[in-house]
């Protein structure tokens, strides 16, 4: 299922993500942890908003790729030691840091507010090498992202808000979501922040989603709307790179493939609760949400009703 809290791989990312947290918490007891995508089982992208008063701390070498947002909080500037030198950067909402894999640099930061809220996303070293293996692309590609400190890169800041949104309030194809929300930040890294000038991703012109390759990835999602469907796995049933399936399915649907899925899947909660037999818990787990109260937003945002209403007002 979607970010089942059984499942192994997950459980050994928020242990990973635990730990490396307790570290710097002990060197930086400034902040406070707001959300967190822990618990929705998510493989490739961690995000976590945080609050900062004032002050700084010493950050210590990530094992993955880091990206900060600013998401309010404009008063006061932020600095950055890298490699000897201070960078100093204005708080203005939607300002980005980057810091690469395996970087290192002490910051500081002042502010007349109160608190500033920050997003941090971290993204798996795999999520490049995805992109490297459809590609063709240098290997090591993590390593040659540069630092960045407090620049507006409104595409950044556009994905990092979407992943705010998926976090704060749980779809049914978050994971999915997650997926594409990762390898569109690598993407963005690479084109605009990469050492040696900026990676283009070749564009393919060979295939296209004719209407048997796309009955074919919609076939498949409704024989598998029950199982931890990936945005990989209809691509490849699309015999499609993931970059190219997810612009030729939102031109062909009018809707991102995770949207799409998880319409899928309140449309067939909206049938199992009616007919019954079926728990409300037991409907979320198997819709891949983490949680009941999680479904009963979704399922109330979508049809103006929670399942128990829903239940009693179609129910046969």
């Amino acid at each position: 299922m979607l970010g089942s809290p059984l499942d192994c791989g997950n459980y050994d990312g928020r242990l990973r993500w635990s730990r490396r947290n307790s570290v710097q918490k002990a060197q930086d007891q400034r902040y406070d942890v707001l959300q967190s995508s822990s618990e929705l089982g998510w493989s490739n992208l961690f995000a976590e908003v945080r609050s900062y008063g004032r002050g700084g701390g010493t950050h210590p070498a990530d094992p993955e790729t880091k990206i900060a947002i600013l998401l309010d909080g404009s008063e006061g500037t932020s600095v950055c030691r890298i490699g000897g030198s201070w960078r100093l950067s204005e708080h203005i909402p939607g300002n980005v840091w980057v810091k690469p894999i395996g970087g290192k640099y002490d910051e500081g930061y002042t502010t007349t507010a109160k608190k500033i809220r920050i997003l941090n996303l971290h993204l798996t070293a795999s999520v490049f090498t995805q992109l490297g293996d459809y590609y063709g692309l240098p290997a090591a590609l993590a390593r040659s992202v540069r630092y960045v400190c407090g620049e507006q890169d409104e595409v950044v800041n556009q994905i990092g808000l979407s992943v705010l949104s998926e976090m704060m309030t749980p779809t049914a194809a978050g994971r999915m979501f997650a997926e594409t929300a990762s390898l569109l930040l690598a993407a963005r890294l690479l084109h605009a922040h990469w050492d040696a000038g900026s990676v283009r991703l070749p564009i393919e012109r060979r295939h296209r989603l004719d209407e048997r390759r796309l009955r074919r990835v919609l076939d498949y999602v409704e024989e598998h709307l029950a199982d931890d469907i990936a945005v990989a796995d209809l691509a490849n049933v699309a015999s499609l790179s993931i970059f190219y399936f997810t612009r030729a399915f939102s031109a062909a649907v009018g809707m991102p493939p995770h949207r799409y899925v998880s319409q899928r899947r309140l449309e067939w909660a909206k049938t199992m609760i009616a007919a019954g037999g079926t728990s409300i818990a037991e409907m979320a787990f198997v819709c891949g949400f983490s949680s009941q109260s999680s479904f009963t937003r979704a399922f109330r945002r979508a049809t103006g009703l929670t399942p128990a209403m829903y239940r009693r007002e179609f129910g046969s």
